[in-house]
């Protein structure tokens, strides 16, 4: 039977991250992995550069029903400490919109200071190496006084059987994520592991995904796929509203673009969405001045404050809506320019879905943060941890999920090395 201080389940962005923390605070880690490859989700992310982290990082950056979990993690290892971390391997970033942060050469920079990290920590990784099952097993006299879980040698232990036999180690910490994408290998290991410990779950969903509306009546905007414009989108009611202001992608199926995988991630099924196409330009304004002085017709107006496609397209649709915009603006009557305006800034419509987790970036739910440690990712199981995306804890779009990768790991290797080297 093999032997290790912590065995790390998945080899993505918080497990190889633990892995090299924990391994040079002194520990003896072994990663395991179903997979082949390590680090997929860096490998895809930001266009094959990685949005690895946010300037700007705070917990009112993260969905969680437990909305405080986080501020600790993210206090204690922050975007400068990661992006320090990232000078001192010689790896170029360069900051894009709203603080995020990329590669400027290729995410591949940063899954090889990752491993070389782990290297330098004398991290011990199996790939493949499918885990089948894992045990424990408490011998401790005073087991059930000692609820925190610190561990005596030889007292407490987990077994865990993988394809290369059984490892025999006092902790074992979950990173395996959560069902985004699983062509790159996304399971529900984590939630299943934390149902055999008896640990809540947050219903997991798919988050930072695109919207898709109702066939027949998406039709005359599907003509817009591609189509992309900055909007303000909001969705919920006054008491747990939620807005941004990104760009809005039409696709042949619905909306997706930054905008709307932003709101995804509040979006409830059921609810409206509400977008204001032109947030920048008061068009019942332009359009009232445009009535005395020009003789164009009201679509070429409005190609002057939104894409002519858009505008082509929202104008034949007016018949629809109970208006006619097929005309000249100065022949178009106050109340039908005034309802173009009113639509084209609060035009409300209700998904019937989402792309699903084929298409979601992260995923939304997970380990009920209420039954684990903010300070070490310890779960009242003791001695097994969680840490990354298979938690409920949930980052906005703009390198967020990854910070609280790292933040969450590092609060764990720091915690792992408390309760078994006294560090």
């Amino acid at each position: 039977m093999h032997s290790f201080d912590v065995v790390i389940v998945g080899a993505g962005a918080a497990g190889l991250f633990c892995a090299g923390v924990a391994g040079q605070l002194g520990l003896k880690v072994l990663v395991l992995d179903h997979s082949e490859k390590v680090a997929e989700k860096i490998r895809i992310s930001g266009g094959g550069r990685s949005n690895f982290t946010n300037t700007d990082v705070s917990a009112a950056n993260f969905l969680s029903e437990n909305p405080r979990f986080a501020k600790s993690a993210l206090s204690r290892y922050t975007p400068a400490d990661f992006t320090g971390l990232v000078k001192k391997h010689g790896i170029a970033f360069h900051e894009k919109h709203k603080g995020q942060l990329f590669c400027d050469r290729s995410a591949e920079d940063l899954i090889a200071m990752l491993l070389a990290e782990c290297a330098a920590g004398g991290v011990e990784r199996w790939q493949p190496c499918a885990v089948q099952a894992i045990r424990f097993s408490d011998t401790s006299p005073h087991a059930n006084a000692d609820a925190t879980g610190t561990h005596a040698s030889g007292t407490r232990a987990y077994e865990v059987d993988c394809d290369r036999g059984t490892v025999q180690c006092p902790c074992v910490v979950i990173a395996t994520g959560g069902l985004s994408i699983p062509k790159i290998g996304a399971t529900d290991f984590g939630y299943r592991i934390a149902k055999q410990f008896d640990l809540p779950l947050i219903t997991p969903r798919p988050a930072l995904v695109p919207l898709t509306f109702d066939e027949v009546a998406w039709a005359p905007f599907a003509e817009l796929s591609g189509l992309s414009l900055p909007v303000d989108i909001a969705t919920g009611n006054k008491k747990n509203s939620m807005s941004f202001r990104e760009d809005l992608l039409f696709t042949h199926r619905g909306l997706s673009g930054p905008g709307v995988l932003q709101i995804s991630s509040y979006w409830a099924q059921g609810t409206p969405i509400r977008l204001n196409l032109t947030p920048t330009v008061d068009v019942a304004q332009h359009l009232a001045q445009a009535k005395s002085s020009s003789r164009k017709r009201i679509a070429n107006e409005l190609a002057g404050m939104v894409p002519s496609r858009l505008a082509d397209t929202w104008v034949a649709q007016g018949q629809a809506w109970g208006h006619d915009w097929q005309r000249p603006v100065n022949e178009a009557s106050g109340k039908a320019l005034g309802a173009l305006a009113d639509r084209l800034s609060r035009w409300e419509l209700t998904p019937t879905g989402t792309e699903g987790y084929r298409k979601a970036e992260v995923t939304a739910g997970g380990v009920d943060t209420r039954a684990l440690s903010s300070q070490t990712m310890e779960s009242r199981q003791p001695g097994l941890f969680f840490i990354g995306e298979v938690m409920d804890v949930t980052g906005w779009l703009g390198g967020y999920n990854f910070q609280w990768a790292w933040s969450s790991a590092y609060a764990c290797a720091r915690g792992l090395a408390a309760q078994l080297k006294g560090l």
